[in-house]
């Protein structure tokens, strides 16, 4: 009597979980909920959830469906579908293959013959893209008017689930993975299991710093933006060019907070402000909050679209006490501040809040800082 799809699912998990060339993904395999449905074509996956489709499970060897398991828990592992929000949202199809191109490539090298873990057929594969992170790769296909178009699709993404998940589930689910994968690479070390070097890259996150900020706070914070030339862009007049504005429908604000305590020096905020005063070109968001604080408020400006390009000539952030960011969020949820996403600067060494009634990313100066509520991004 052949096995049902569900259970030649748990078969090579199984499997997977005591290989020693894949026992270090064990942890992840456990990580959120796997159902049977023939509600996806395939298979699809939230970023936490496993979805798998009856009939296309039944169709595939037991080597490919390893393939397609590992396909699924590395979306997971690597957060593609939490991180990588604002490339769905400029192109869907080439986010889908971009972080499909990345992930199967690292599968391949697990068994470079197939005999134990293949890909389901058509897979986007190929070999352009190797030690590229999903971003570059998605700027590749972006100037490619093909997009990988002659490759099929092994899964369904499905982002607009990943972001209704509140903030705190998915807080929760990044320390999951997170612990999942350190488990798993400490469970292949004992046993002497073979760590891929995707996986080990996920310990040691390469990504710069400026694309983490950038790409979080478009995710959070993205227009809903349409031109008019109703209202001509005043910053353009100067030099002759009748260009239109922005209008930005039903969206926030962005408060970035400093930690004026001393631990932040001069060349790092010019660096970091910079950074800022292009998301907010992007996104356009109602009005930039640059917030100072050390122990308490030190000082509260307001910059609105028209003049975001006025944070280039900040230098002085009022401050120099203590230290306690928690005063800031306090004082943007007292103040009722309209904003979408509070960025906090920061060297780390503060205490924190219990709660967050906003999305909330820290960026840290010190690598071995990581915040117990948020997001964290390491500044270099």
């Amino acid at each position: 009597m052949s096995l049902s799809a569900a259970d030649r699912v748990t078969k090579n998990n199984i499997w997977i979980m005591g290989n020693p060339s894949t026992l270090h993904y064990a942890g992840l395999i456990m990580v959120g909920d796997t159902r049977i449905s023939e509600e996806v074509v395939t298979a699809a996956t939230n970023g936490r959830d496993i979805i798998y489709n009856p009939h296309f499970v039944n169709s595939l060897t037991d080597p490919q469906l390893r393939g397609l398991v590992l396909h699924e828990n590395l979306h997971k592992a690597y957060s593609h579908l939490f991180l990588w929000q604002s490339l769905y949202k400029e192109d869907a199809d080439r986010a889908n293959r971009a972080c499909d191109f990345v992930i199967n490539l690292e599968i391949k090298d697990l068994d470079p013959s197939g005999r134990e873990i293949a890909l389901p057929p058509h897979p986007c594969l190929d070999e352009q893209y190797r030690g590229m992170d999903t971003k570059q790769v998605f700027d590749l296909l972006m100037q490619d008017p093909n997009g990988g178009k002659g490759m099929g699709h092994t899964d369904q993404h499905m982002w607009d689930d990943a972001q209704a998940l509140p903030e705190e589930e998915k807080q929760a689910l990044s320390k999951e993975i997170d612990n999942a994968v350190r488990q798993g690479a400490f469970m292949a070390g004992k046993l002497n299991g073979q760590v891929s070097r995707g996986f080990n890259a996920l310990m040691e996150p390469k990504l710069d710093w400026r694309e983490l900020l950038r790409d979080y706070v478009s995710s959070v914070c993205v227009g809903k933006g349409t031109s008019t030339w109703a209202r001509p862009n005043r910053r353009y007049l100067s030099m002759d060019l009748y260009l239109p504005s922005q209008i930005s429908e039903a969206i926030g604000g962005i408060a970035i907070v400093v930690d004026t305590s001393g631990s932040v020096n001069a060349e790092l905020l010019t660096k970091f402000m910079a950074e800022i005063i292009g998301i907010a070109e992007n996104t356009q968001p109602e009005a930039l909050h640059l917030i100072c604080c050390d122990g308490d408020v030190a000082s509260h400006d307001i910059y609105m679209q028209d003049n975001y390009h006025a944070l280039a000539a900040v230098r002085e952030f009022k401050g120099g006490g203590g230290t306690d960011m928690r005063k800031a969020l306090d004082y943007i949820e007292e103040h009722k501040l309209n904003v979408e996403v509070v960025v906090i600067l920061t060297d780390g060494y503060t205490p924190y809040p219990d709660r967050l009634s906003k999305p909330v990313l820290w960026a840290m100066t010190e690598k071995h800082m990581t915040a117990p509520i948020g997001s964290t991004i390491h500044l270099n």
